[in-house]
């Protein structure tokens, strides 16, 4: 209850906040003294304009009071000063709300000073100007705003409600004028009034296509490559019906422009008629649907981005997906073909609309040849689906969770995929496939984790892969896709040396936890943005002597914003520990250390020595290199990789050329994809 309350106070709010704004600002556009200021529509506007203000400032009140229940989870919240008050002295949006409290206070007492004040052009431009600051501070409560404060973020979402506001904020100004328009006026009158008509018309046109050029860019930042979740989350629905409203706005004001309007002839009885018949009940409507476009506007803009949202159940047997289907050259094809007839389609219906044919050119034509054209161009661009297809880990992808599903992939998928995943089990059946090469197998584009989930879940016809859910729980389903990620990019890594590829960091370092020797501790992720990680796998006493070398050099990488972390590939007794120890300055794992080792064993692999078969080489000593963002971009394997970095220089090298390098890639997510 309390959300459809806060909606409907929000809704009100930024209503009234449009017209005053929309409504100055055309008054500002057409005003001409002599013309404008004696016009009954204008002082009817004006006595407005303290009540809508008005309701700006109460709907505010009625915002925080939501915002208040919502913080504190609890109905009662809402009607409690002491809350409000706790809300805007200590949260963000409690500030913002005050700033934009104090705006519309200011809005609201230089309105009702203008009222007692003679009529100037600079009172409507102030008026629209005072009206705007509300609405920009509105944007710093968006969701633009939420995920990035800054001016790139914020600025399309300001703009779109602007270019709103001079849209819808106008509407009402159009209806006086056409209800005005009904009364007994002279000739003059009626024809000036017709013109500020057609002048809105003309303003509205450019408007309303930059409205739709910064409402594409919002929503682009919203979905963020999501789009699928335009069809399956409350937010792309929200949005549809956004646009089917404002794809019947349009149409009422292309033949309100296009046909009305001219309507409105010099001969005052003609006018009468043209209002009375045409103009006036679609116009009502158009400010209606409007309005409405408003509050459906307002309910997304508080609504979880497509980008967030989590589909657990994809509702479709397909799905599109360019990148898995362009390169066959009969797709290009038929994607092409109906490319040309979509044109054909476009350009029959401009040539009918520039001619005024009749309704079988204008519609039916124009309405076949784009039926055909998407018919032919979408399938082609569709792939299989699973209703888990775009479903979301649950596990985050770190050492403890690859470590888990290697135990489960041992004891349930070696049998058939052999130790290394490589699928070494032939089947006699021909009309059965072989077990899937989870190793070395380039992914099919367009692959998502879900499908993985899915097939892990329920097997996969035309094959000896069983389903697995009701062996294993869901936890444990994502522990082994987990593995099988780790698994794969662990082959990827054969790809990496002692000498970084300059900017192309594309290998997440498996993060992990960890406690050192030293009393320090954390996680892999806690040294993002900040140094640089040197991990050293080692097996002692064979590794003492590198052991020497990174002592002698440690404070020459930790100048380098470098640090070292140590991780012994087997439990270490007291002795050993203490000779470590006493050689090493820098932190040696002694909790969490076997999770770390048995996680990037699988990133031993170099290009000479591929190591695919059996149970697999265990090297010694290896040391990986990942950089401030979170990637793999270096590997030392001591036992093939010849002398590397036991040259300090040469380490101190691939150090230098990553603190050269800024971000090129956000930091890694906690969760496969």
């Amino acid at each position: 209850m309390i959300e459809i309350i806060a909606a409907l106070f929000r809704w009100s709010q930024l209503t009234a906040n449009l017209i005053i704004f929309g409504s100055c600002f055309f008054l500002a556009v057409i005003w001409r003294r002599q013309d404008v200021a004696e016009t009954p529509w204008v002082a009817k506007l004006e006595k407005m304009f303290p009540w809508l203000a008005g309701v700006v400032v109460i709907g505010l009140v009625g915002v925080l009071a939501a915002t208040a229940g919502d913080a504190t989870g609890n109905i009662a919240g809402a009607w409690n000063p002491a809350v409000w008050v706790e809300v805007v002295q200590q949260t963000q949006i409690g500030h913002i709300w005050a700033a934009r409290a104090l705006l519309a206070t200011v809005l609201l007492c230089a309105i009702l000073k203008m009222r007692h004040s003679e009529r100037v052009r600079w009172h409507y431009g102030a008026g629209a100007l005072l009206a705007a600051l509300p609405l920009i501070a509105g944007t710093l409560m968006s969701h633009s705003s939420a995920d990035e404060m800054s001016i790139e973020a914020i600025a399309p979402y300001a703009i779109h409600i602007l270019l709103a506001g001079m849209w819808f904020g106008a509407l009402p100004v159009f209806l006086l004028i056409v209800f005005q328009l009904r009364e007994e006026l002279g000739k003059t009158a009626l024809l000036t009034a017709a013109g500020y008509l057609a002048k809105f018309s003309a303003i509205a046109l450019p408007i309303m296509i930059l409205l739709m050029v910064t409402g594409v860019i919002v929503t682009d930042r919203l979905v963020s490559e999501k789009y699928h979740a335009l069809v399956a989350s409350p937010y792309g629905w929200l949005l549809i019906g956004k646009l089917v409203i404002l794809t019947v706005i349009l149409t009422i004001a292309y033949r309100v422009r296009n046909k009305w309007l001219p309507m409105l002839m010099p001969e005052p009885g003609k006018i009468s008629t043209a209002v009375n018949a045409h103009l006036a009940p679609w116009v009502r409507m158009e400010f209606l649907l409007a309005a409405f476009l408003v509050l459906v506007a307002t309910v997304l803009a508080n609504t979880l981005p497509a980008k967030h949202a989590v589909i657990e159940n994809w509702p479709f047997a397909f799905r599109f997906a360019i990148d898995a289907t362009w390169d066959n050259p009969e797709v290009q094809g038929r994607v092409g073909f109906g490319a040309a007839l979509l044109v054909l389609a476009l350009a029959t219906a401009w040539c009918a609309a520039r001619q005024n044919t009749g309704r079988m050119l204008k519609i039916i034509v124009p309405g076949a040849f784009g039926f055909s054209s998407l018919a032919l161009a979408l399938p082609p661009l569709t792939i299989e689906a699973y209703p888990e297809t775009f479903k979301r880990s649950t596990v985050p992808i770190d050492a403890v969770s690859i470590v888990a599903g290697a135990q489960l992939f041992a004891e349930h998928c070696t049998a058939c995929h052999g130790p290394q995943g490589k699928g070494t089990k032939p089947v006699l059946d021909p009309d059965v496939r072989d077990p899937t090469d989870l190793l070395t197998q380039q992914h099919r584009a367009g692959y998502t984790v879900g499908n993985v989930f899915h097939q892990l879940s329920q097997g996969i016809p035309g094959t000896e892969m069983p389903g697995f859910a009701s062996k294993l729980s869901e936890e444990e389903r994502w522990d082994l896709i987990n593995f099988l990620h780790a698994l794969s990019r662990g082959f990827d890594a054969r790809l990496l040396g002692t000498m970084i590829a300059p900017e192309m960091p594309t290998i997440a370092s498996p993060v992990f936890n960890y406690t050192a020797s030293d009393g320090s501790g954390g996680n892999l992720k806690d040294f993002r943005l900040q140094k640089n990680v040197l991990l050293v796998l080692f097996t002692w006493p064979q590794s003492k002597e590198r052991f020497f070398q990174l002592a002698a050099a440690y404070d020459r990488i930790r100048a380098l914003d470098a640090e070292i972390l140590a991780v012994p590939m087997h439990a270490l007794d007291e002795r050993q520990l203490q000779q470590i120890t006493g050689i090493a300055p820098f932190p040696v794992v002694v909790e969490g250390w076997e999770e770390i080792k048995n996680a990037y064993w699988w990133y031993r692999r170099i290009r000479m020595v591929p190591d695919l078969s059996g149970k697999g080489l265990f090297p010694t000593h290896m040391e990986f290199l990942t950089d401030r963002f979170g990637y793999l971009r270096a590997r030392w394997v001591a036992q093939f990789d010849g002398f590397g970095w036991q040259n300090i220089n040469a380490l101190g090298l691939q150090l230098t050329q990553l603190n050269r390098e800024g971000e090129i890639m956000p930091p890694p997510g906690e969760h496969a994809h």
